[in-house]
């Protein structure tokens, strides 16, 4: 159960950490560019923190690609939420492919 908790943090942290990022990157003003700047990075490094707290839990070879797989869903997600990014039907069905793989490699082999 920690395992699942470490998953659903990491992807939200970076989810947070790329979408401050990009109102960084639109803000208008030294300030506000430095201030989206230092709340994505310091998400960025929370979300490290608990990716590693993810791999007492989890091997890397199931951590890496279920945090990194779901990192991109999220920031996905979060472009046509809150930036109204247009996302075209293939960019949908590729994002279902890192999923379907995400969950294909979370799975144990036989024999393992």
């Amino acid at each position: 159960m920690p395992a699942i908790a470490f998953v659903i943090g990491h992807m939200s942290l970076n989810t947070l950490a790329n979408v401050c990022f990009k109102l960084s990157a639109t803000s208008h003003g030294a300030w506000r560019f430095i201030l989206w700047q230092a709340i994505g990075n310091l998400s960025g490094f929370l979300g490290v923190l608990v990716y590693t707290g993810l791999l007492r839990h989890v091997p890397l070879h199931v951590a890496f690609p279920v945090t990194q797989g779901l990192a991109v869903l999220g920031v996905l997600v979060a472009a046509r939420i809150l930036f109204q990014e247009t996302i075209t039907p293939m960019q949908w069905l590729g994002t279902s492919l890192v999923v379907t793989g995400i969950i294909l490699t979370s799975f144990k082999s036989p024999g393992a």
